[in-house]
């Protein structure tokens, strides 16, 4: 059973449903950003297993070695396919550890713990598929000492870490230049600082070396998403740097409610809740999105909307 609240709205379909904006290059990218940022990771490991597997059968022949020329292949494919079997692991590790500069010396921390866990995974992982290779082939692989290998592994896997940290972190920065990344509008120097921060009116927004201003009550809900909250208004998305602990005591309380641990709505842009067994609630706004509000916000949705 759900209930409307909307009826001040009902007779203005117009200011139910908002027009919505012509789509962008952004836009347009969005459906096929998973399948191009997979297809460049497997593109980039399988160009460095090839071109390792080549320069390694050259050396062998160059410098005559007794190794058969399959063994190269097994060596390296093994290597990338248990690299980019991590890779959705170390994105995931990246978004909870992003480097920041007031954090960057913890983050770096971390990141040298997860460097050396990235790299004993990988060398158990390509061990093991070299193993059950040769098995296969009748032949017998030997790891030799397993603390010098994995010391020596380690010294090519950190940089290996390092490199695709590094790539995660500037698509990132692309990917929000690109979409607008939003920020407080910071007060003239001549201003003297108010006692009690001020509400902001407004976001400024900078999208590709442009600038523009969205008003406050313009956004209709807010995201947590790792390091940022996501301004939501007119089917964008708009990330601010902060904490959604933050924007919760800047933004009018009559006005912005939340409703989830990573969820704030604008009232006005409420359509209807709908309650579940669970004793959560799913709130639809007028655009047709749908917001998950818990039991523990429910109360306070509930009053604020009866307030207004």
């Amino acid at each position: 059973m759900s209930f409307d609240v909307s009826a001040a709205n009902a007779s203005d379909p117009q200011a139910a449903a908002p027009a919505a904006a012509a789509p962008t290059a952004w836009d347009r990218y969005q459906p096929w950003r998973r399948t191009v940022e997979v297809l460049a990771w497997v593109t980039l490991f399988a160009v460095n297993a090839a071109f390792g597997t080549l320069t390694a059968v050259i050396d062998i022949h160059r410098y005559q070695l007794d190794i058969p020329d399959w063994a190269p292949a097994v060596w390296e494919v093994s290597s990338c396919a248990v690299a980019l079997a991590l890779v959705p692991a170390l994105v995931w590790y990246t978004r909870k550890i992003p480097f920041r500069f007031d954090s960057w010396r913890r983050a770096l921390a971390l990141h040298l713990i997860g460097s050396v866990l990235w790299s004993v995974l990988h060398v158990v992982g390509m061990v093991a598929l070299r193993k059950l290779v040769y098995v296969g082939l009748g032949e017998r692989y030997d790891v030799g000492s397993w603390g010098m290998n994995l010391f020596y592994e380690y010294l090519k896997d950190v940089r290996s870490y390092t490199y695709m940290v590094l790539w995660m972190e500037a698509y990132r920065l692309l990917m929000r230049r690109w979409q607008g990344e939003a920020s407080l509008l910071a007060s003239p120097d001549d201003v003297p600082e108010p006692a009690v921060p001020e509400r902001p009116e407004r976001f400024l927004v900078r999208k590709l070396g442009k600038e523009f201003l969205i008003a406050a009550s313009d956004v209709e809900w807010l995201q947590a998403s790792s390091n940022y909250v996501n301004l939501h208004l007119r089917g964008r998305d708009y990330p601010l740097r902060t904490t959604m602990a933050t924007i919760e005591t800047q933004l009018d309380p009559t006005r912005f409610v939340r409703v989830h641990r990573s969820f704030m709505v604008n009232l006005d842009c409420v359509g209807e809740i709908e309650p579940l067994e669970s004793g959560d609630a799913r709130i639809t706004m007028h655009d047709g999105s749908k917001i998950p509000c818990s039991r523990r916000y429910r109360g306070a949705l509930r009053q604020e909307r009866r307030a207004a």
